[in-house]
């Protein structure tokens, strides 16, 4: 049996957001699948080119998912058909969201969904080293204190195990294209945490 204290430190620091990605679908429903997926296809043409007059790269536009299946009706009523495609936005202009809807909107009107925003940071090395130290230093003085409690003296790390993660702005929204159109839409990028926790094991001396 395993002789010494295990316990979790966690370490958390905060970034300046540095990209801003954007999830748009756009969706039809037809009495049959091949009129869905044309139109579909016809409708992400003309959004995909109104992000890139707005300046975006190829580089920056990706195709996230396509779905294509059949809606429920009533019993009795025609069969209808929807297609989808989900087209990912990912740009440092943090503060162009409102030109990229409006643009994406103006193409397609009502056929636009919008799935998601968030902000993210490209590079969160330097954050995860410093939130790996906070996390180490927590899992060290709760080690020590419990050691102490119990009668004994700290000794060497036996063992550690990682898991990270970051938590962006950004919940799953979907709005109203027209609604969307009509009205400017201003974000602010926030903060984005960077969070390490550690679980330490350490042997007693």
């Amino acid at each position: 049996m395993d002789t010494g204290v295990s316990v979790v430190g966690s370490g958390q620091v905060s970034g300046t957001p540095d990209i801003l990605r954007v999830t748009f679908g756009v969706e039809q429903v037809a009495p049959d699948v091949a009129a869905a997926v044309a139109t579909v296809g016809e409708r992400t043409d003309a959004v995909i080119a109104a992000l890139r007059a707005q300046g975006v790269q190829e580089a920056q536009l990706g195709t996230s998912s396509v779905n294509v299946f059949q809606e429920y009706r009533e019993p009795g009523t025609d069969p209808a058909y929807r297609a989808s495609h989900t087209v990912l936005v990912e740009t440092k202009d943090l503060t162009g969201f409102g030109a990229l809807l409006n643009a994406a909107v103006d193409a397609v009107g009502n056929s636009l969904a919008l799935h998601g925003l968030q902000f993210d940071i490209e590079d969160k090395t330097e954050l995860l080293i410093q939130a790996r130290e906070l996390a180490f230093q927590q899992a060290k003085t709760k080690a020590a204190h419990l050691a102490a409690l119990a009668g004994f003296s700290l000794g060497s790390v036996t063992a550690i195990s990682e898991n990270n993660g970051h938590t962006p702005l950004g919940p799953e929204t979907r709005l109203s294209a027209s609604k969307a159109y009509d009205s400017a839409i201003n974000i602010v990028p926030d903060e984005q945490n960077v969070v390490v926790s550690l679980q330490v094991h350490f042997a007693w001396a």
